[in-house]
């Protein structure tokens, strides 16, 4: 019926019922609209996540021949990378909507299926801190329990962890239940622990292995968790560690010498079917060679390309030295920048000619060069005044002699020779080549980067290539937090389950250089 002045009630109590009435439904209707605009916010983000997957799939199955080189593991790589950005996505929304938050927590519940019998359980209880009724005081007993099961890892090792939140209640009064409040988790509603989330991440970017490849060992143990889940929990991690990566640029950039390389990191181009060459800028600070107190990190960044604005953007705000290749993508960094360059490289270039044999001005430079790494290998481990004393005293002469005697025999041989291009090559740069003898800080070479970047060319040949540009930037966050755990002796497993497990409950951002990898073993353990 439809209510109009004439047949609305006189009555004072019913009237205000019906605008309560009113008001109620006005809000579940509203409560309704948003819950949908969220639903359909995701599946169109969804039906875009699929429509991109197929691009790539349908080019790599019909595309042209050059497209159809990317073999099926490779597409599953791919995939990787762009579900993980996924889970970035959805962990991005469920920060900021509680009603996102509750859907994804649904959808999760529903799709969880039940964990293996045969698999142990290791029951946890959280109490409520107080089990005494609020009203007479009198001791609350146990009416129910909500329970959940996660599934957790540990190496060689599966185990469900069953945590059980009982429900306490007043015989003598009705009203008022005392429950304790539901621990925080890194996936809400989800399966794992924030260890087993650790395990995938060391799995994947410290020991090289593959999603696609960890879904076939858990699914030995009867544990089915497809390759998008894990990725999809990889992203969830990468948001949650991507204010620390940012804090670790920050401090290295505050440094007043670091080192920096780049690698190739191929990208899929869905756009080709084939892959594009993106980078990974790598920055480190390791001072313990001249006994300084700062410890060692590394730092990656991904770039779409190799140019020197990548170089500028990354580096902005560091004054200091900058230990370097010759690559000249770093010389727009000047002169704010000073740039040490790398014996080692120079090194490089006549050692396969020395290897061949009959090649006496290659042989002597690598002889001349030796003396001074052996000087090197004695100060190791002095402070930076002692090192800079003897570079002084034995090595300086030396490398004036070193320069003088290339100068001659650059005039003796053939000015289009691949040694006179070689011997050219450390002659223009030599100021920088001799710069370390006046700094005890600055190393001959850059092989501290160089070991750094190890591992990432170990990644990028399991995996092949990252699945997008985002792909790239996540394997940046976490390998260089992996990397920094491994140089600071820190168990990257144990590091990532005891941050993840503090930033899922509220780590202040004032207190973010306490979850620093090299303040682990200081900190207070969760």
């Amino acid at each position: 019926m439809m209510i109009t002045p004439d047949n609305l009630p006189n009555d004072v109590a019913t009237l205000k019922a019906m605008v309560l009435a009113g008001r109620a439904e006005n809000n579940r209707l509203a409560h309704e609209e948003q819950v949908l605009t969220a639903e359909v916010l995701r599946l169109e983000a969804r039906n875009a996540r699929l429509d991109h997957i197929v691009s790539v799939l349908r080019r790599a199955r019909f595309g042209r021949r050059s497209e159809k080189q990317i073999s099926d593991n490779q597409i599953e790589l791919a995939l990787e990378d762009i579900e993980t950005d996924h889970g970035i996505e959805d962990a991005k929304a469920e920060k900021g909507d509680a009603i996102v938050r509750r859907e994804g927590v649904k959808k999760r519940r529903a799709n969880r299926g039940h964990l293996p019998k045969h698999l142990p359980r290791e029951e946890v209880v959280i109490e409520p801190d107080n089990k005494n009724c609020l009203c007479c005081g009198g001791a609350l007993h146990v009416i129910g329990e909500d329970a959940s099961e996660r599934l957790d890892r540990i190496p060689a090792k599966l185990k469900v962890i069953v945590t059980r939140r009982p429900k306490y209640a007043c015989r003598s009064c009705t009203d008022g239940i005392v429950q304790a409040a539901a621990p925080s988790r890194l996936i809400t509603g989800g399966l794992p622990t924030e260890a087993f989330v650790a395990d995938v991440l060391v799995s994947k970017y410290a020991d090289h292995l593959p999603l696609y490849r960890q879904s076939q060992i858990l699914s030995r143990d009867g544990i089915e968790i497809n390759r998008s889940t894990l990725a999809n929990w990889v992203g969830f991690a990468a948001f949650e560690l991507a204010p620390l990566h940012e804090r670790l640029m920050e401090i290295l950039k505050a440094a007043p010498k670091l080192f920096a390389d780049e690698t190739t990191c191929p990208v899929l181009d869905p756009g080709r079917g084939r892959t594009k060459k993106g980078y990974l800028w790598a920055v480190a600070r390791d001072d313990r060679p001249w006994g300084g107190s700062d410890p060692p990190a590394v730092a990656y960044t991904y770039a779409p390309g190799r140019g020197g604005e990548h170089a500028q953007r990354i580096l902005a705000g560091f004054t200091g030295v900058l230990q370097v290749d010759a690559y000249a993508g770093y010389n727009k960094l000047e002169p704010h920048v000073t740039l040490a360059l790398c014996w080692s490289h120079f090194r490089r270039r006549f050692y396969d000619l020395a290897k061949g044999g009959n090649a006496p001005i290659a042989t002597e430079i690598l002889r001349r060069i030796g003396e001074l790494y052996d000087i090197e290998a004695e100060i190791r481990g002095r402070s930076e005044h002692e090192r800079c004393a003897v570079r002084h005293a034995r090595a300086k002469g030396l490398v004036d002699e070193l320069k003088t005697w290339l100068e001659e025999q650059l005039a003796r041989v053939p000015k289009s020779s691949t040694i006179a291009k070689d011997i050219r090559y450390g002659i223009t740069r030599w100021d920088e080549l001799s710069r370390y003898l006046d700094d005890g800080r600055i190393e001959m070479d850059t092989n501290t980067v160089e070991r750094s970047i190890r591992p990432i060319a170990l990644n990028r040949k399991n995996a092949l290539f990252a699945g997008s540009d985002e792909g790239g930037a996540n394997w940046a966050i976490v390998a260089s937090l992996i990397e920094t755990c491994k140089l600071n002796d820190v168990n990257p497993h144990a590091w990532l389950t005891n941050t993840l497990t503090k930033l899922v409950n509220h780590w202040p951002q004032s207190r973010i250089d306490h979850l620093m990898p090299w303040n682990y073993n200081n900190e207070v353990k969760v």
